[in-house]
């Protein structure tokens, strides 16, 4: 069997990942799209062509010998966009680290280096392989050449050109030179196309003999234009040629096929932050080699609580496959590095080996879980809480969860499991299973797995403490962050009552909703189709019915709901589609949805709210999303009305009114909205007042609507053209309004420009409890990115700092719901938004002690004021 030769068009494949992959970067700020892309193709090649020579060509900057030839060759190519040149470094590196050859020479492009490569290897005998996917590189196939797009999956050979030009390889180019290349900007003969090219090549062999036998070309038009263009199709060819005769000086010896640099390749993914991608190339042998034990009797057992008694710190992990379940797979402790044991108690394959009861484990640890001078870490301490307190056990002595830490030191890494961290901050993996129910895994297998998980946990706490008080975080950490995750387990407990009957009769009622909107759609349309389908509504809107389109997708035209909206105004169809669509969003996503959440034991629907996902430091919520319910439809509302209040008792809502605009007050020092707080003016009736020129009493609702707008679109960032779309008014309106607001509101200026030019400068904004959130995206070269990260800049301190508030509101109210012995409990957190399930004799005193914690979480400039609403569903809260 032959030897074979791979050859990469590197430069084609830059700009395939490039335009391939949407934004990505890491958290420094490097545009990371192109180098992902043109990383993972190049490890598939390896993979599957596991060839003995291997090597990339790529292009240089500047111009080669064509633009010499030819002014215009290329010239309506864009410039390289600016997000994508530093990247081409990191790409020529990783190739480098995979000790593979980048060949490149001044004044040729990558296909004449792999044309030149090519031919030199055919006469060592090789069989070479291209990796590429222009059409000019068909030229070179022969007997020993093929060529292979893998973003397509494609190879051709000498058949396939054959088949499709009905000329051998090397005739291409001579198609090329007649017919031209848009792609290329090569001219061709002006009004011969590919299918002429073909059939004159057929009959002429070259473009020299079409020129020299002109006469015989019996098309009129077509020899006239090949008289007229004669020397464009000369031009065009030898442009189209390959040059197989580039003085490229290399050794053959260094395409054979070797190992990767490791060390090299890992030090380059690292810095990119593809922790998944490193996972895939470097091998399986840096994984951490501790002692892990599995307890299986009660000897072991008694043995390992006396160990855990005469530790200081330990690190702990409950493995339950619902957080709401006390049905535990096992538990798993680490009391030192590199020394973990697994605690092995509802394994349930087939010939599973002992293990102890849950009663008895939970038994003999009690004592070390209550025992407060025992520190104790977790990866994930909120699912602990849950367990040993549906144990009726509290744990004291909780220091550390690494999930939180290394959230807080850097945001953008939110919800990422201790597996990837682990790698990324001790250099070693955690073993994983396929198998994904904890219960089926072998116990020496998950012995390997939970005991790493711990050990990394320990290791991890140590490592990021120091940082977190090195960041100014410490406070942060210990003083909010750690205390809420019990405050969050005892709500995600507590869950929320749900009305199943009323649920049940309003989903048969959308039900009916929505079979009687399809018939009234069918209607309208003369026909029925399916109306989940793009294409399918799209045929009506814009073939049958004939209205105009707005937007073009890929596929075919946009029916997303904008141009629904649009469309709307000209038909009455988009309108029962938009009907048909909410009515159909509403029952699945949330009524069915609710339903099949409720939990059976305890008649609730338990949410996880989420310590460390959002940037900017606000809790999520997801199983179900209770955050996202519709709140101002009159549907939205009827889900509302089946989240009841227990017997005898009543929902409290407290909800801190306009804190976020409070907020913009204290930060920028902004002496109008100062005034208006503190003298409880209505604050978007006083700058509509300002923006539009005219006395407080003299402001219309719809004006007053406008000023809203414009006070809450400040916050986020909002531009002339986000206000425009918002008000539905022109963007030079919208400027002026802009404008006009910061005339009055200088401060509010000043503060804006302050936090991006701070944001610029340090990498990282901050909340006015020290939180940080750190912003490349404000450093990119790329305009639209840029001002995205200038959004967020503005955003975060206000929006992070009124979710620092909340937090710290829900710390003080627990510790003072317990210390006066109330009944009454906190169920769910909305943005800014308590609510509390209270006995009826003790709503009024559970209202003043939330109102006392609420306002008086921290001294702003301005007054803190909460809204205060009681009633026997949600519904009767909005």
């Amino acid at each position: 069997m032959k030897k074979q030769l791979l050859l990469i068009d590197g430069t084609s494949y830059i700009y395939r990942a490039f335009y391939a992959i949407p934004h990505l970067s890491n958290s420094k700020g490097l545009p990371t799209n192109a180098i992902y892309g043109f990383a993972q193709m190049l490890l598939k090649v390896i993979k599957d062509f596991k060839t003995d020579h291997i090597a990339v060509a790529f292009d240089v900057k500047g111009p080669s010998f064509r633009h010499k030839l030819y002014e215009e060759y290329k010239a309506h190519r864009p410039e390289m966009p600016d997000n994508l040149k530093p990247q081409i470094p990191y790409i020529k590196e990783i190739v480098k680290a995979f000790n593979i050859p980048c060949l490149e020479l001044e004044g040729y492009e990558a296909d004449d280096i792999i044309g030149t490569i090519s031919k030199h290897m055919k006469e060592r005998g090789l069989e070479v392989i291209i990796i590429a996917a222009d059409k000019d590189m068909l030229q070179l196939i022969d007997d020993n050449t093929t060529i292979v797009d893998t973003m397509k999956d494609k190879k051709f050979d000498k058949k396939d050109v054959m088949e499709r030009f009905g000329v051998e390889p090397d005739r291409v180019v001579e198609i090329m030179g007649l017919a031209g290349d848009t792609s290329d900007n090569i001219p061709g003969v002006k009004g011969i196309g590919e299918k002429t090219a073909i059939k004159l090549i057929h009959q002429f062999g070259t473009i020299e003999n079409i020129l020299q036998n002109v006469e015989d070309v019996k098309d009129k038009r077509i020899k006239e234009r090949l008289e007229a263009h004669a020397e464009d199709a000369i031009l065009s060819k030898r442009l189209a040629l390959i040059d197989t005769n580039v003085p490229i000086e290399y050794k053959f010896d260094d395409l054979i096929t070797s190992s990767p640099d490791y060390p090299r390749l890992k030090e380059l993914l690292m810095e990119l932050e593809f922790t998944k991608l490193l996972k895939e190339i470097i091998p399986n042998d840096a994984s951490n080699k501790g002692r892990y034990t599995s307890i299986t009797d009660i000897n072991a057992l008694n043995t390992l609580i006396s160990k855990m008694q005469n530790t200081m710190e330990m690190a702990i992990s409950v493995k339950v496959e619902k957080a709401m379940s006390d049905n535990v797979t096992g538990i798993a402790i680490c009391i030192k590095p590199h020394e973990a044991y697994y605690i092995p108690i509802g394994h349930s394959y087939l010939g599973v080996s002992q293990q102890l009861d849950k009663r008895s484990v939970v038994k003999a640890i009690q004592a070390v879980i209550e025992t407060e001078s025992i520190r104790k870490i977790s990866d994930d301490i909120k699912k602990v809480y849950m367990f040993f307190k549906l144990n009726n056990i509290q744990m004291k002595g909780v220091v550390a969860d690494t999930g939180i830490a290394a959230y807080l030191l850097n945001p953008a890494r939110s919800n990422k499991g201790i597996a990837d961290i682990a790698y990324e901050e001790l250099d070693y993996r955690i073993p994983s299973s396929k198998i994904s129910s904890y219960k089926d895994i072998d116990i020496n297998t998950a012995c390997d797995i939970f005991c790493s998980e711990v050990d990394a946990a320990y290791q991890l706490s140590g490592r990021f403490l120091p940082q977190l008080e090195s960041a100014g975080l410490l406070k942060l950490f210990n003083g909010i962050e750690m205390p809420l995750a019990e405050v969050l387990a005892e709500m995600e407990l507590s869950g929320i009552k749900i009305d199943n009957e009323c649920l049940i009769h309003f989903s048969k009622e959308l039900e009916d909703q929505i079979f009687n909107t399809k018939k009234e759609i069918y209607a309208i349309a003369g026909a029925e189709f399916n109306i989940n389908s793009p294409k399918q509504l799209s045929e009506i809107l814009f073939e049958k019915l004939k209205l105009k389109p707005v937007k073009k997708t890929k596929t075919g035209f946009s029916t997303d709901e904008e141009v629904l909206r649009i469309l709307a105004v000209q038909h009455e169809l988009p309108n029962a589609v938009l009907n048909f669509r909410e009515l159909s969003k509403l029952k699945s996503t949330y009524v069915d949805a609710l339903l099949e959440l409720i939990n059976p034991l305890t008649h609730r629907v338990h949410t996880s709210l989420n310590q460390t996902v959002a940037a900017t430091g606000r809790l999520s919520s997801s199983e179900p999303n209770l955050q996202n319910i519709p709140i101002k439809t009159e549907l939205g509302k009827r889900i509302r009305q089946a989240f009841v209040a227990d017997k005898k008792c009543l929902f409290l809502s407290a909800d801190y009114s306009q804190i976020e605009l409070r907020i913009v007050a204290h930060l920028s020092g902004d002496h109008l909205l100062i005034d208006a707080f503190k003298n409880d003016k209505d604050i978007h009736t006083q700058t509509a007042s300002e923006v539009f020129g005219l006395a407080p009493e003299l402001i219309t609702a719809e004006m007053r609507r406008r000023a809203k707008a414009i006070n809450f679109g400040i916050i986020y960032g909002m531009g002339a053209y986000g206000l425009s779309a918002a008000l539905g008014i022109s963007q030079d309106e919208a400027r002026s309004y802009i404008d006009n607001y910061f005339l009055h509101y200088k401060e509010v200026k000043a503060f804006i420009d302050k936090t991006i030019n701070e944001a610029i400068e340090n990498g990282y904004v901050t909340t006015l409890f020290g939180r940080r959130r750190y912003i490349p995206e404000i450093r990119s070269e790329s305009e639209q990115i840029r001002r995205l990260g200038e959004r967020m800049a503005i955003n975060t301190p206000i929006q992070g700092t009124a979710a620092d508030m909340i937090k710290i509101a829900m710390r003080n109210i627990s510790k003072r719901l317990k210390s006066e012995r109330l009944y009454s409990k906190m169920l769910l957190q909305v943005h800014d938004e308590l609510i509390f399930e209270c006995p009826t004799d003790e709503t009024e005193i559970v209202k003043r002690l939330v109102k006392e914690e609420m306002e008086g979480v921290s001294e702003l400039a301005v007054p803190i004021r909460v809204d205060m609403k009681i009633g026997k569903t949600w519904a009767d809260l909005d």
